[in-house]
């Protein structure tokens, strides 16, 4: 047990000196410096000014506002406040909770049952294929 804590340590000196190292420092830095240039170049590229553009022009285009304003109106109107008490009643009622039970029961089914099983097998077995194929 001995050596092998002595070639743990030696190994872990060996680690932690090239950690430390100035070369390893001088990568590190120059990778860093490599991808800040990369993202600036992205972010600066006319593409990204294109693209920064058209996202403005479309936020605060008038069919944006529109849109706002229809879902502003549709959330506060009777009708908005009609169909969420439906689906809050539909969830509440007894059809919902025994939807609910049969929709976990089948999501449990699939994970563990039987037709899970063969579900996964024929995955696996078009996967199979689809690679001995290319």
């Amino acid at each position: 047990m001995d050596s092998l804590e002595q070639l743990l340590r030696k190994w872990w000196s060996r680690v932690t000196a090239w950690m430390r190292s100035p070369e390893r420092s001088a990568q590190a830095a120059e990778a860093a410096r490599k991808a800040k240039t990369a993202l600036n170049d992205v972010r600066e590229s006319d593409a990204a000014r294109r693209a920064e553009a058209a996202l403005r022009d479309l936020r605060d285009s008038d069919a944006s506002r529109k849109a706002k304003d229809a879902l502003r109106d549709l959330r506060d109107s009777d009708a908005g406040r009609k169909a969420k008490d439906a689906i809050r009643d539909l969830r509440d009622s007894d059809a919902g909770r025994k939807a609910q039970a049969a929709l976990r029961d089948l999501r449990d089914d699939l994970r563990t049952g039987d037709a899970g099983r063969k579900a996964k097998a024929a995955i696996r077995d078009m996967r199979g294929n689809s690679d001995s194929d290319s």
